[in-house]
């Protein structure tokens, strides 16, 4: 990975995606819970599809802990379905939410008085919850200062020679928060703008010419 050229270049990047396409207001849940439920459901598929099994879920009022822990993995199975993988994605929840009941008595409120190293530490001692999918829990549902990355972040930043596409989820994670400031609705926002970046210019057949990053490429490309 290479050295940052200096703060002012992912400040720059922020600011110009903002100004081109607004505040995203992520995530898209309406609880903290259904925050955590989509983020183990959003693995491996698209969150339109996401939305169906979170429409299902909260149509039998399933959406809580305590819900989620009596209702069997069968049923919850069914509930998920449009999100794909039922099978292994109900076991995940079901191990979240043993987790939360063992851990914090099955309260979110008790798990958001955790220290954040620590927090994060047990997620991902649950089974199913990867780097990723911990820290988007952690940012979106706790609101720590924890940056997500993902294939999108990548994508978008390899190719204006950050870093390697390949490169350690860690590394690229600790670049992003040694140069921008610690604070988590920055954090926040610039996920989600890079995955509207992502979705609407810089896809596996990039739209370079109309791209909002254009002008700043010759710089990032030197």
């Amino acid at each position: 990975m290479r050295p940052p050229r200096d703060r002012v270049t992912l400040v720059d990047i922020y600011k110009r995606l903002y100004r081109f396409y607004g505040p995203q207001e992520w995530w898209p849940a309406r609880t903290r819970f259904e925050v955590i439920v989509g983020a183990i459901l959003t693995q491996n598929t698209a969150w339109t599809n996401v939305e169906k099994a979170i429409r299902n879920l909260r149509g039998s009022k399933l959406l809580s802990p305590s819900a989620f822990k009596k209702v069997d993995s069968a049923a919850l199975g069914r509930h998920i379905r449009p999100a794909g993988y039922y099978n292994i994605k109900s076991k995940r929840l079901k191990d979240f939410i043993g987790f939360l009941f063992s851990k914090y008595k099955g309260s979110l409120t008790n798990a958001s008085h955790e220290g954040t190293d620590r927090l994060r530490h047990e997620l991902l001692n649950v089974n199913g919850i990867g780097p990723e999918t911990c820290d988007s829990i952690l940012l979106y549902a706790f609101g720590r200062p924890v940056f997500v990355v993902d294939a999108y972040t990548k994508r978008v930043f390899s190719r204006h020679n950050f870093f390697r596409e390949d490169a350690p989820y860690e590394d690229v994670q600790r670049f992003f928060m040694n140069n921008l400031p610690k604070k988590a609705g920055v954090y926040n926002e610039y996920h989600a703008l890079i995955v509207r970046l992502a979705k609407d210019f810089c896809k596996n057949k990039p739209r370079c010419t109309s791209c909002p990053l254009k002008m700043l490429a010759n710089k990032f490309l030197e």
